[in-house]
């Protein structure tokens, strides 16, 4: 059997409630900033951080081995920043955090995603003001 490094946690209970925990985005749709580089068409290691309070019309899609014409009409269906929004003002969540990521999940280099990307969204995200993680598929 596999053993798991002492860095990752492959669960852990959520001890707080929701409306004092604050919640990111981590999505592997291929979603980024209109400013930022697209994701290249073979893939790569490399992620893209999303501020917190970044307009939806700033997001977009590049990740070509998936069809999303409907995340392109509404950025919500791979990365619910709106709906997370709606949460925080509802009292439901304490807040959106101040960053999220998005990255493309396909990849030849899936050694270097385990032993690199991962790790540094993880630490990325311990450095946000995140409490919880939403993960999203593209």
């Amino acid at each position: 059997m596999p053993q798991i490094s002492r860095r990752c946690i492959p669960y852990t209970p959520n001890r707080r409630p929701l409306s004092e925990t604050t919640v990111a985005l981590v999505t592997t749709a291929g979603v980024h900033l209109r400013d930022q580089p697209p994701f290249r068409p073979e893939g790569e290691k490399e992620f893209r951080v999303i501020p917190g309070d970044t307009p939806l019309a700033d997001l977009m899609i590049t990740h070509p081995h998936y069809d999303h014409t409907d995340a392109d009409r509404d950025i919500n269906c791979v990365f619910p920043l709106a709906r997370l929004r709606e949460l925080a003002d509802a009292g439901v969540i304490a807040a959106v955090s101040n960053y999220h990521v998005g990255y493309m999940g396909t990849s030849p280099r899936l050694r270097e995603v385990y032993e690199e990307t991962a790790p540094a969204i993880a630490d990325r995200l311990e450095r946000s003001k995140a409490d919880a993680v939403v993960l999203t598929a593209g």
